[in-house]
């Protein structure tokens, strides 16, 4: 029988092959929960009156309100230190050792290729770019998967997406996921499989990570980058060793095919309230005046996403009255920011500089929008009210875009 990427590793995770539409239960390597979903997760165990007989493949990551900001917050995070503790989790991780959960887990070495990751928390399909499976669950779901170390699986099918050609100057893997979420469509791939093939040498890991996160902003189930050399290298400098590497069969079937010409791509932006609805900066007619700028998120608050914003605000001045927040995505980062002198630009160029948050991606805490403003964002959701108030608005950008935003004060994008 042929199958896909993501349905090799399904049959490898249930012990027999497999086609699109099966319902099948599948032995998991990682399961994730944040300082949001897993409380509600934890309350689902203890009512079962069960605990965790998979302690060494649990991750709990404090990340989307720590440090915390109000007593409900800080009470969720009590909550999940204390089942830690008491089940003996091996991967717990809090304010000042942790960082954003889709960040921290590849750069702990803990996704590695052939895995089958389940996370309470949407953006888990971040993992597909390590070759590995990673969707995300429901809280209740991530408490059957501690308490069993399975879960259930109906078998997706998927959509063949061919790169070609080079990304240019100023365009990165945000302006290619951004153009397949416009392409396709916010539901155009629910349930299906992101896989990618071609011409994938020009796509660093920091590229693939950010496109297989948004790949559940078209409604897929997960993304797929198989391995190559640049997946090799990364692995390396994490230190993984063991991993089984997934090849799709030649004649695996796929639902459809999507090509993507990086040569053709320029700096684009999601404008509200919708990430597929895409425009070319360059196109814009239009000024679109902006309060806040924010740089981060588990999309894009990697090292090269903050060399990117760097080499644009080095030596200028972020425009008058605009707020400027950048927030590296975990502490290695910010360290290597500090290291690198980029936090010296940042503060230079009159930013905010956070310590490792999700912060106001999710309208949580530190860079909150009032009424009627707008912010671009290096995040990946721009629905009614995500950042603040309900008739604020938020626009979806790379670094880059964000950052020379940010010092004219507008959307705007760098000029090759």
């Amino acid at each position: 029988m042929s199958m896909t990427a993501t349905q090799k590793i399904i049959a490898l995770h249930c012990g027999h092959d497999v086609k699109a539409g099966d319902l099948v239960t599948c032995d998991l390597d990682l399961v994730l929960g944040n300082d949001i979903t897993t409380p509600v997760a934890i309350n689902e165990v203890k009512k079962a009156n069960k605990s965790v007989s998979i302690p060494d493949k649990v991750v709990f990551v404090m990340d989307h309100f720590v440090p915390c900001k109000d007593i409900k917050s800080a009470e969720q995070c009590k909550t999940c230190r204390e089942f830690a503790k008491e089940q003996k989790i091996t991967h717990f991780y809090d304010a000042g050792e942790a960082g954003i959960e889709h960040a921290l887990i590849p750069e702990k070495g803990l996704a590695k290729p052939g895995m089958m990751i389940i996370g309470a928390d949407s953006h888990t399909c971040t993992y597909g770019a390590l070759a590995c499976l990673s969707t995300g669950i429901g809280s209740t779901d991530m408490a059957a998967a501690m308490i069993t170390g399975k879960m259930w699986v109906r078998v997706p099918q998927a959509i063949k997406i061919k790169i070609k050609g080079k990304l240019r100057k100023y365009t990165t893997g945000k302006d290619v996921i951004l153009t397949i979420i416009k392409i396709l469509g916010t539901d155009g791939a629910t349930y299906k499989s992101l896989e990618f093939y071609g011409d994938l040498a020009s796509l660093s890991m920091d590229d693939r990570l950010c496109i297989a996160n948004m790949a559940i902003e078209c409604g897929a189930k997960n993304a797929f980058f198989p391995v190559d050399e640049i997946t090799i290298e990364y692995l390396k400098e994490v230190g993984v060793k063991d991993y089984k590497e997934i090849v799709a069969d030649k004649d695996a079937e796929y639902v459809k095919e999507l090509t993507i010409d990086l040569d053709s791509l320029l700096p684009v932006a999601a404008f509200p309230h919708l990430p597929s609805n895409v425009k070319t900066i360059a196109d814009l007619k239009e000024k679109v005046k902006l309060d806040q700028v924010v740089i981060g998120s588990c999309t894009n608050g990697r090292m090269s996403d903050m060399r990117q914003a760097a080499s644009i605000l080095k030596g200028k001045y972020k425009a008058d009255g605009l707020r400027l927040i950048i927030i590296p995505a975990t502490q290695k980062i910010y360290k290597q920011c500090i290291k690198e002198g980029l936090v010296d630009i940042f503060l230079d160029a009159g930013a905010v500089v956070s310590t490792p948050t999700c912060g106001p991606c999710l309208g949580g805490h530190m860079g909150i929008l009032a009424s009627k403003e707008k912010a671009a964002s290096t995040t990946n959701r721009n629905f009614v009210g995500r950042m603040g108030a309900k008739d604020s608005e938020v626009y979806l950008v790379s670094p880059y875009v964000a950052a020379q935003s940010a010092i004219n004060g507008y959307l705007s994008a760098p000029e090759e």
